[in-house]
């Protein structure tokens, strides 16, 4: 009896396990589809809320983005990376322009 519900709780976890690795590798193979657009920042600042938001909600995936943040130091390093490609987008103050 004991070897009979040992081997079914293996095998409930088995198809459990198996069931959300399909998924998870399903989840990979969709982000393959994505264009990557690169987003530098001179800080986090609340008035780049509602791009948090969208990120972390995955409206951004939905629209077949993958977006990625970062954080650079000031706002001549943001400008010397969107003009030597290695960002997409800048944000930053007008600092940049003087």
């Amino acid at each position: 009896m004991k070897k009979l519900i040992i081997s079914c709780l293996i095998l409930i976890i088995l198809v459990i396990g198996i069931i959300f690795g399909t998924k998870n590798w399903k989840d990979k193979k969709d982000n393959d589809n994505l264009t990557h657009v690169t987003v530098a920042e001179v800080t986090h600042s609340i008035f780049y809320a509602p791009q948090y938001l969208a990120d972390s909600l995955g409206y951004f995936e939905e629209e077949g983005l993958d977006v990625e943040i970062t954080l650079t130091a000031g706002a001549d390093a943001v400008m010397a990376a969107v003009l030597s490609k290695d960002a997409d987008i800048g944000l930053c103050g007008t600092e940049a322009t003087i």
